[in-house]
């Protein structure tokens, strides 16, 4: 069979497939490029070059990097000292949708929206809103940030390594501002104005499957909830956790008001969610006694504490009594950090006297965990939600530093980025394990095989044929036609399929097409990139899916919002792609 026939083949059943996500994309993909190696119209060489590309290398290091962000909590604590803040709470949730996508510029949109989402719940039920009214936007606010710069989405990434393969330049690091910053910003409009109007107003489920612990937290000196009321604090409006009882001295106070006055050194009976426990307790300047006491008695290395949650079994030697009197850090070593009793409570920690099927958030050295014994089972380790603001100025820095070198030309950014990634580790700011398993392998193998393909639409000449029937049907609708045409066709390939496998797909037919037709293809790839990103009228997208439950959104919610700012942000590529790359 004809070269041709077969890439074309196969390039309608990778569209089909990935469309129908029959197969999941990277398996896919991988069929793919082993059909290409099958039937000869590529060598080894050539068809395994991509997963040594540098796009994938970038790709690789920016997830590790990111990881490395989320566990010394900096996303973590700008959303909270966000959350702090006086002032009108409308106003503020507008601030942190606008926070949310500069973090999204330089971050993963889904990590971004997944440490937000509670806390704009918090801003949002101060600002007495259905939380529902706000989840949607901040999924879309991650991605409209996604569209400023190079690593703000893996798309822009991908479609910058493919390029040098059709003869044309890679993206600038904030080549795609802009086009992007603009279309932000009248994105954010549409979301702070019209959105709301659009949203229904339903309670949200944020808490429903997570499992309430109580915890007994101290208030430091330097603690941000000294000297202020319960009311004051935010610590149920903004941070969901309930405060069940207070100890001063020798005195407890039970069940305590919205006017009780914290003070420096009260011991705080805190009942949450894992990860409002421990957001709270990096973040407010609360600290466990337990663990503190277990991290100065040892020095853990970096790398070596895990987090687990261990269910007590019968014929615990525990039982009946309470964790102090079961000298349970001596015993074993670890530190509780939280308990969680499926029956309410009002008691203190450090009075509740341990029952069958109570569950420990437990904290300590690997080596310990491992041993606690057949009465204190491991039902799951949460080491990674665990976030170190001691660790933050370092992860910072480093990521700073590769971007701005990156960013700056200074050191390619590839470069850049691995020499982060491998600061990180040397500093133990991440573990080689949790660091390769930030790493979003699905996409790494989509990029590296489509990769290949591309190199076997070009050389078999499959490109040129195709791209010679399309130039002829497009030539009438002229340069602005042609791009509307190719970013409206994007819109719709990238709803069903990945924001990658739509751009990967429809680059080659845009610079063919262009290229045939005697325009300059970079106003095109341009509008393929942002297209591809634009994934607002389903919930598919990552970080749709993250806000799809917790909302209780129906999927025509998605549309109903989604196309108004799938309009807004066509218009706006409309008007400023053909006036800065013109054709």
């Amino acid at each position: 069979m004809d070269p041709v026939t077969i890439v074309l083949i196969l390039f309608i059943l990778a569209l089909v497939l990935f469309a129908t996500e029959w197969l999941p994309v990277d398996v896919t993909a991988l069929g793919l490029l082993s059909a290409l190696l099958v039937t000869g119209l590529l060598k080894p060489a050539s068809a395994f070059a991509g997963f040594g590309s540098d796009t994938v290398l970038t790709l690789a290091g920016l997830f590790i990097l990111t990881r490395v962000l989320l566990r010394a909590g900096v996303i973590e604590w700008i959303g909270a000292a966000l959350a702090r803040r006086a002032g009108n709470a409308t106003g503020l949730l507008r601030a942190m949708l606008g926070t949310v996508a500069g973090v999204s510029a330089f971050t993963s949109n889904t990590a971004t929206t997944a440490v937000f989402l509670p806390v704009v719940a918090g801003v949002s039920r101060r600002a007495g809103l259905p939380v529902s009214r706000a989840l949607m936007p901040l999924a879309f606010a991650s991605i409209l940030g996604g569209t400023v710069t190079l690593i703000g989405t893996s798309t822009n990434l991908v479609v910058s390594g493919a390029l040098p393969a059709t003869g044309l330049k890679p993206l600038g690091f904030f080549e795609l501002a802009w086009v992007g910053l603009p279309t932000a910003l009248v994105g954010l409009l549409y979301l702070f104005f019209v959105a709301p109007r659009l949203l229904p107003a339903r309670e949200a489920q944020l808490e429903d499957s997570l499992r309430a612990y109580l915890a007994d937290l101290t208030v430091s000196e330097l603690s941000p909830l000294a000297g202020q009321t319960l009311r004051e604090t935010g610590l149920g409006r903004d941070h969901g956790l309930t405060v069940v009882a207070v100890r001063r001295g020798a005195e407890t106070v039970y069940a305590p008001g919205p006017d009780f006055r914290v003070q420096a050194g009260d011991t705080l009976a805190v009942e949450g969610p894992t990860e409002r426990i421990l957001t709270g307790k990096d973040t407010l300047g609360v600290v466990s006694k337990n663990e503190q006491r277990l991290q100065d008695e040892r020095a853990v290395a970096a790398g070596a504490v895990r987090l687990v949650e261990a269910v007590v079994m019968p014929g615990s030697p525990l039982l009946g009594r309470t964790l102090k009197e079961a000298r349970f850090r001596e015993r074993y070593g670890v530190s509780v950090l939280a308990l969680h009793r499926r029956q309410k409570t009002v008691q203190r920690m450090a009075e509740m006297r341990v029952r069958v099927g109570d569950v420990l958030l437990v904290q300590g050295d690997a080596g310990r965990i491992e041993s606690l014994g057949d009465h204190l089972v491991v039902m799951g380790d949460l080491t990674e939600r665990q976030s170190d603001l001691r660790r933050a100025p370092a992860a910072l820095l480093l990521f700073v530093g590769a971007v701005v070198l990156g960013g700056l030309g200074v050191l390619p950014l590839a470069v850049a980025v691995v020499i982060a990634v491998a600061l990180s580790l040397a500093l133990r700011l991440i573990s080689p394990e949790e660091a390769y398993g930030a790493v979003e392998w699905p996409v790494i193998v989509l990029v590296a095989c489509m990769l290949a393909f591309g190199t076997a639409f070009e050389s078999t000449g499959a490109a040129r044929v195709l791209t010679g029937q399309l130039s002829g049907l497009l030539e009438p609708l002229e340069p602005v036609g042609l791009l509307a045409a190719l970013f409206a066709v994007t819109v719709a390939l990238t709803q069903p399929m990945s924001n990658q496998a739509a751009a990967l797909v429809m680059l080659p037919l845009a610079i063919g097409t262009a290229k045939t037709l005697g325009y300059d293809p970079r106003p095109f790839v341009i509008g393929i990139t942002l297209a591809a990103s634009n994934s607002f009228i389903t919930p598919l997208e990552p970080s749709c899916m993250l806000v799809y439950g917790p909302g209780r959104y129906t999927f025509i919610d998605f549309v109903k919002v989604g196309s108004g700012l799938t309009l807004v942000t066509f218009l706006v590529s409309m008007l400023i792609i053909p006036r800065v790359w013109p054709f």
